[in-house]
Order: C-alpha cells, then structure tokens, then sequence
C-alpha cells in the first residue's frame, strides 16, 4: 500500500533549531515514532468523518522544545477516512504494521475512541500475550452488531478467539457514569479497574499498570473539559491538564510500548487551550519514551522481606528507576510491577490480591 494514496502531508512550520518541529521527519524510522492524525469520528453516534485541520495541534507541538530528544520521529500527517468506518478501520491497521515493522511506536491522534480496536488487532498480528491499558470514564461491554464502534469495540476485542490478550487495565472510570453490571462484570473476570479517585494528585499508585502495556490508549472524555469542550464527549469531572500530561509521561515510560491512541479528541474546538493542551499531552508521550530508551538494558535490585502470618514475600526496588516489583523470580519479566505503596501495604499485613493470581 503507497502511504501517499492513504495519507494527506502535513503541512510546514518553521521552526527553530531548538523546537521538536526542526528533528520530525515524514518517514518511518526504525525504533522511532510514527506520528498519525485521523478524522474518522463514525464510530459515535452521530459521529462524521469530515477532513479536520490539525494544523493547530502541530504549530502548538512543533513550537515545543526537542529537549535531548533522540528519538526519531515522524509526522505521517493525516489519514484519509474510508468510504465506510469499517474501511478506516482496515486502512488503519495497514499503517499500523508497517510502524511495527520497523519497530516503530505509531501515536494514532484523533478519531473515535473504538479505533483502538483496530490498534489492537493490528498489534495482535505481530504479538501474542498483549497487555492493554486504557484510560476512559466509560466501561462499555455491549457487544451488539457487526460494525465496530465505541460502545462495542472492547467487549470484542475481550471476546475475540483470534485476539490474543494478557491483561487488561481500565483506569478513570467514574461511578456516576457507568452501568453498575459492567463494573461487576470487570471485577469477575479479575480485570483490574481503577476509579478516577484513585489517579488524581499523583501518578504514583496507579504507574505499575502502564508499566508492561504492550497497548495503550486514551480516550479524551476522561479529561475533565473547559471552554466548547477538550473531548466529543465533555464532561465536568475528569483528569485536569497537569495530571494528563503526568499519565501521558508514564505512557511513554512503558517498558513494552508498542502502540499508543489519543482518541475522542474535539478537533472542531475553537478553544485555542484545547488544541495547545493535546499537542502538550502528545510531547510528554514523546519524552517517556526517550527516557525509557535511554534506561540501561542491565537491572539490579534491592529485595526487601515481608512476614505475613507464616509466609514471606519478596518485594525489589530498580536500583535505577527506584520502582517496585512483587515476587522473588531471577527473571525480571516475570515480576509483577507494583507500588511503593502496595509495599507499605504488606508490611502492615494487607497483601494486595492481584500478587496471588497464579
């Protein structure tokens, strides 16, 4: 497939020698990041797939410092939205394998948020085990009709027999929103689940579940929305701008990133702020990743002891990162990340239960 029949350029900023727009390239780099914009917003109700203009999103994120980014990036500009939804969806996933062919991280902005479906399917082609971390106010498990959309997609990526999934993280999800069946339902299955309450102020307790992501997306309706709204769906109650851009850091830090999504995006918002903030967002994504590529390949650990009733358990602090893992397994994959908290936690006898799943 000619990238050139699927994708519209970006257009040219001028850009200083010390701004991110002077290294952003338009072509695939091996182990870098590939840049794609989208306007296919049918997988909402009522939701067009009008050609939206990014280019205030770019001025905002080009204008932003490289810092000591070496990372290669590239902005593959914006993807021409199929006759059908489903059409995207497919062209999509095109795109997406040939970012992972050259191990390249594609960064998919825009467009409703059951496009992750098609980052997960597109992932699961070149992977097995996936681990999927989203973060969205919204747990939807219908699983009813045949074309994908935002209230369907999870329940078949979950359901699928030819998807291949690991685990599955659900992070900001607000209680007022969502059926209580789904939230049950989550639970049953051992998914783990974490309410907005649990990510505000600090990134620190909720960390270790972007820690392994394979996938990770994020559906802009999580963020709480000022002015003609940051999201398709604005809410009142969400993620302020300082803690998303915290999360979207953590993004980048994952250990096993592979593909990431900002969907649900108001790309017709005519707050300035809105389109500044996603571009902000987008670049502290950027500098996770760069961290994480720059962190030595060799770990050591410190391993502390923990007595509960007549078992001892291992918890191990990176001596680099200074994170925490649970278990004494010689092999670091196979320790399962946690929290400084979660060691606190065990010392006065409170074993957190997703340690004791075989």
């Amino acid at each position: 497939m000619n990238l050139d029949d699927i994708l519209i350029p970006p257009k040219e900023f001028k850009t200083e020698k010390w701004q991110l727009g002077n290294i952003i390239s338009n072509e695939i780099k091996e182990d870098g990041i590939a840049l794609v914009f989208c306007s296919d917003y049918r997988g909402i109700k009522f939701g067009e797939a009008e050609i939206f203009d990014y280019v205030n999103v770019r001025r905002e994120l080009y204008r932003l410092s490289k810092l000591d980014f070496e990372i290669p990036i590239c902005d593959l500009g914006d993807l021409i939205s199929g006759k059908s939804h489903q059409d995207t969806h497919y062209v999509l996933q095109e795109v997406l394998s040939m970012c992972h062919y050259k191990n390249a991280i594609p960064i998919i902005i825009g467009g409703s948020n059951d496009l992750a479906h098609s980052l997960f399917s597109a992932l699961n082609f070149h992977q097995k085990n996936i681990n999927y971390t989203q973060i969205s106010n919204i747990i939807s498990l219908l699983n009813e009709g045949e074309e994908i959309n935002e209230k369907n997609f999870l329940a078949k990526i979950l359901s699928s027999k030819t998807f291949s999934i690991k685990n599955y993280h659900h992070l900001g999800y607000q209680k007022h929103l969502n059926e209580i069946d789904s939230v049950k339902l989550m639970k049953e299955v051992e998914f783990e689940i974490i309410r907005l309450a649990e990510m505000m102020n600090s990134t620190e307790k909720t960390e270790p579940y972007f820690r392994r992501a394979d996938l990770i997306t994020v559906n802009c309706d999580a963020v709480e929305s000022y002015g003609d709204g940051f999201s398709v769906n604005p809410q009142v109650n969400g993620l302020n701008r300082r803690e998303i851009c915290a999360y979207m850091k953590e993004i980048g830090l994952s250990e096993n990133l592979k593909s990431a999504g900002i969907f649900n995006f108001n790309a017709n918002s005519s707050e300035h702020l809105n389109h500044q903030l996603l571009a902000q967002m987008i670049w502290h994504l950027i500098e996770g990743v760069n961290i994480q590529k720059s962190h030595p390949k060799e770990r050591h650990f410190e391993t502390f002891w923990v007595m509960i009733d007549d078992n001892q358990f291992a918890f191990k602090r990176d001596t680099f990162s200074g994170l925490w893992y649970f278990g004494d397994d010689e092999k670091t994959e196979n320790l399962i990340p946690c929290s400084r908290f979660e060691y606190e936690a065990a010392k006065q006898g409170m074993l957190d239960k997703r340690f004791m799943k075989s």
